[in-house]
């Protein structure tokens, strides 16, 4: 699965995608957790994740009853990279729990070891813009990707951005599609 991810950015023609591919390759986001316990919780998670919100989020555009005007390039930064703040995000910690004997041991878990507390969305969309540049459009829909789990305070917020940019919507429901259809 890496390779393909790898192979999708690579086909993104926009200046500093290199230096994100190996921004990437030196974090351990391709063996990281989507999350410790809600989805893909488990090696390599994240990756397969990110590529079945791809494959979600590309036939969410391709089959909208309204036509939307969107590059494959942005369906491929905004679904590939909504995530990225979970690299370098969790560790393997133990606790101890029973086994099927009832015999007690050390067992892994994942825990977040958050060492740049900035967001979600927010930190993905800063990660991403210190090696290329988003449009508007990728900056809001990976922003505002976890759509209505932001606090309630942010309602009025989100759904002005999902009015000014369908493809933050689109790409709120390919996450929880991903999330809660494929348990990725």
């Amino acid at each position: 699965m890496k390779e393909k991810f790898i192979e999708l950015l690579k086909s993104i023609d926009r200046e500093g995608v290199t230096e994100l591919i190996a921004f990437i390759e030196k974090t351990d986001f391709f063996k990281a957790p989507a999350s410790t316990r809600f989805h893909g919780d488990y090696e390599g998670g994240l990756v397969e994740h990110s590529m079945k919100v791809y494959e979600i989020l590309k036939h969410k555009v391709e089959t909208n009853i309204e036509p939307l005007d969107v590059k494959d390039e942005t369906i491929k930064i905004v679904a590939l990279l909504h995530d990225l703040c979970k690299a370098n995000y969790y560790k393997v910690d133990y606790r101890n729990a029973k086994n099927a004997l009832g015999v007690w041991e050390k067992v892994p878990y994942y825990t977040v070891d958050d060492t740049i507390p900035y967001g979600h969305g927010e930190k993905s969309v800063m990660m991403i813009t210190e090696y290329m540049k988003l449009t508007p459009e990728e900056k809001y829909a990976i922003r505002w990707h976890m759509g209505y789990t932001e606090p309630k305070e942010l309602y009025n917020t989100i759904g002005a951005a999902y009015k000014k940019y369908p493809l933050a919507l689109l790409m709120h429901e390919a996450d929880l599609e991903a999330t809660y259809f494929y348990d990725i």
